[in-house]
């Protein structure tokens, strides 16, 4: 098809045309392709609608990011042809949106634009095609970005609104019966599954005739339609229309009405985060709904030497990195409720409704956490960070509450103020007060965090581990808790309540759970004593627990402290029909002589090694010689840490045999724990 001088899409002859049928899931939602294109929006949703994608196409940016939001979309495609400048604002206001759920981004030039594309790659497109394009190479570069959708760990068809209950969608292959997805179902308050007479007259009659028009045009071989019309549940409704190639099924997408669509939260397009923006409609948010809230600012150090060193490519793969880490541990030990945002340049902002001194201690983690080596294309990289913990104030507002913080910060970097983890020290100090009371108290629960065999994909056991439920602070992780326990010298007292309270609570598991090994943690402490086996074993009697499905776990640095009271424990547990590995291999002296001279089962690799599997030739070649050297002692190899599928590929394909991470599961309780197994079962 030719419009003045330049080709759109054409179908070549000697390309004959292959229709895609993309996945669709069981609430019979199908992956979608939200579509911006301001000169030739018509034939590309014909393309895409005829490869089997649905598409929600738009030629105006009006409410951009709320639309596309709101449809869900996995893909998005902007098309810059004849109107360069919009294309690339376009992008920059939805990159951050589609780069935080791990989608696509796509941006599509015409060949005397090509030199825009590292304006594009900038405002954070992920990936680029060019015209003249023929159909297959357009619906390839698309099944391309959907492999990356894939590879980022984010299911296409789940990427929607937060709050949105997903895209409302329909099917109808010409029978009786119309299907309607989980969520179109619900709002309409029917069956998955109604006659297309019934369908029909959730229309009211007076806006019938244009949807019976198009429903029409599609039958006799259009591919792609539009509709508006009101739905008495929902209101004026906007139907994206599509059928595939060679099919007689149509397929719809309704787009909800402006008024439901709700303002997006800003985004920073390269890590993800909210950014300052978005900060600053959150901290508005929960400043006027009352609470404490406290913020942790951090600023990286050394980063412009890495910048410089290595490369702009090296110092933005560093900053994601940074992101995604302090995302995942802000979850873990803040709540779901805290959020991270990027400031601009190599400065992050966590912020929670919690008090300050919760907010030091994850100050503490956060220091730990970036002192560790960063993994970037270029090879390692060493960053540290300065932080600042700032508490609302009578009379805050975000920009005053930002601008303090900031200023604490520079302070920091001046050497005026003392770092974060000196205040966590002091706070660590104080948490030791509670550790008696927590004790008495049972303040301390456990989760169970699932472990696989990765050639079946089944879960085979669990790691016990332990959360500290504080009164003031919320829920707290075993790093506090032991790093509490000890400055207070109670640290044997919590592993025996830890492994006390995991042995009695697993002897009582539903029957579906009774298959699973049960790991418990010990102490070096523990390994010092003489009768710890003894009093180990009892324990374990009198829980009612099998001996032969317990596996003790201590870590490479704790056994290091008395190598030869360690092998004597581990052959009496052993002896006793229990199993005992190795646990954060990978910390600490890694030494192939010890191994050779202690009585093992399993080698548990460090998170940060598993991690590393995707890093430069050079890591993976270490992580291979961790393997092979445990195989070649005949013990068994756990990954820790693993969050992505190309870490669970490459360690598989190294010859590991089980893994323990995200990927799988968060550590569950034993409810949520039966739910996953029955679930796995079913």
């Amino acid at each position: 098809m030719l419009r003045g001088r330049q080709r759109i899409v054409t179908q070549a002859q000697d390309d004959p045309y292959d229709p895609y049928w993309t996945s669709e899931g069981e609430d019979g939602t199908r992956t979608l392709v939200f579509l911006l294109s301001f000169r030739y929006r018509d034939e590309l949703t014909a393309t895409i609608s005829r490869a089997g994608w649905s598409v929600v196409a738009a030629r105006r940016s009006d409410a951009l990011e709320q639309r596309m939001l709101a449809s869900g979309a996995a893909i998005v495609l902007i098309d810059a042809r004849g109107a360069l400048d919009e294309a690339l604002a376009a992008t920059a206001r939805l990159a951050g949106h589609v780069g935080a759920r791990g989608g696509a981004l796509i941006a599509l030039v015409s060949r005397n634009m090509v030199g825009s594309l590292g304006a594009f790659l900038s405002a954070g497109a992920t990936h680029f095609l060019t015209s003249p394009i023929s159909q297959s190479e357009l619906v390839h570069g698309i099944r391309f970005a959907e492999a990356h959708c894939r590879r980022s760990l984010v299911d296409p068809r789940m990427l929607r609104r937060e709050g949105a209950p997903g895209p409302l969608q329909w099917r109808w292959d010409g029978a009786e019966n119309v299907e309607l997805n989980a969520p179109l179902a619900a709002k309409l308050g029917e069956e998955r599954r109604i006659s297309a007479r019934a369908a029909l007259r959730r229309v009211p009659l007076d806006e019938r005739r244009p949807l019976i028009a198009a429903l029409k045009r599609l039958r006799a071989g259009s591919v792609a339609d539009v509709v508006v019309h009101v739905l008495p549940e929902i209101g004026r409704t906007v139907q994206h229309l599509g059928r595939s190639a060679g099919s007689a099924e149509i397929r719809a997408v309704l787009e909800l009405p402006a008024s439901e669509l709700a303002a997006p939260a800003s985004r920073d397009w390269l890590t993800g985060a909210l950014d300052a923006a978005g900060a600053r409609e959150w901290l508005q948010r929960r400043f006027d709904s009352g609470g404490p809230i406290s913020a942790l600012l951090i600023g990286l150090v050394r980063f412009e030497i890495v910048n410089t060193a290595l490369g702009r490519a090296a110092g933005d793969a560093l900053l994601r990195s940074v992101g995604a880490k302090l995302t995942e541990r802000a979850s873990t030990s803040l709540g779901r409720d805290a959020i991270v945002a990027r400031l601009g340049g190599a400065d992050f902002l966590i912020a929670a409704p919690c008090e300050t001194q919760r907010m030091e201690l994850y100050g503490a983690e956060v220091q730990h956490l970036l002192s560790r080596p960063l993994s970037t294309p270029a090879g390692d990289a060493r960053v540290g960070a300065r932080l600042t913990v700032t508490e609302r104030q009578a009379g805050d507002d975000p920009v005053t509450f930002l601008r303090r913080a900031a200023e604490a910060l520079a302070r920091a970097r001046e050497g005026h103020l003392p770092e974060s983890g000196q205040s966590a020290a002091q706070s660590i100090e104080r948490l030791a007060v509670d550790i008696r009371a927590a004790l008495d108290e049972k303040e301390i629960e456990i989760r169970f965090q699932p472990q696989v065999e990765i050639a079946s994909g089944a879960i085979t056991g669990v790691e016990a581990l332990a959360r500290w439920q504080h009164p003031v602070l919320g829920e707290l992780g075993a790093e506090l808790l032991l790093a509490a326990a000890d400055r207070a010298g109670l640290a044997g007292a919590v592993s025996n309540a830890i492994q006390r309270a995991a042995l009695d609570r697993a002897a009582r598991w539903p029957r579906s759970l009774e298959h699973l090994r049960l790991s418990v943690n010990i102490t070096a402490d523990d390994v010092a004593q003489p009768d710890f086996a003894e009093r180990l074993l009892q324990r374990v009697d009198r829980s009612g627990f099998p001996r032969s499905r317990l596996t003790l776990e201590v870590t490479e640095t704790g056994l290091m402290e008395d190598l030869g009271a360690a092998a004597d424990l581990f052959s009496k547990l052993r002896t006793a029909h229990c199993r005992v590995a190795i646990d954060d291999f990978g910390t600490g002296y890694s030494s192939l002589a010890y191994l050779k001279s202690l009585p093992l089962d399993y080698l548990k690799i460090d998170r940060r090694l598993s991690q590393d599997i995707s890093g430069s030739a050079r890591d993976r070649v270490i992580v291979h010689g961790v393997i092979e050297m445990a195989r070649s002692l005949g013990l068994g190899v756990i990954a820790e840490g693993v969050e992505t599928e190309e870490h669970l590929d490459l360690l598989a394909k190294e010859g590991c045999q089980f893994y323990q991470g995200f990927l799988c599961a968060e550590p569950l309780s034993v409810d949520a724990l039966q739910a996953l197994i029955e679930g796995q079962s079913a």
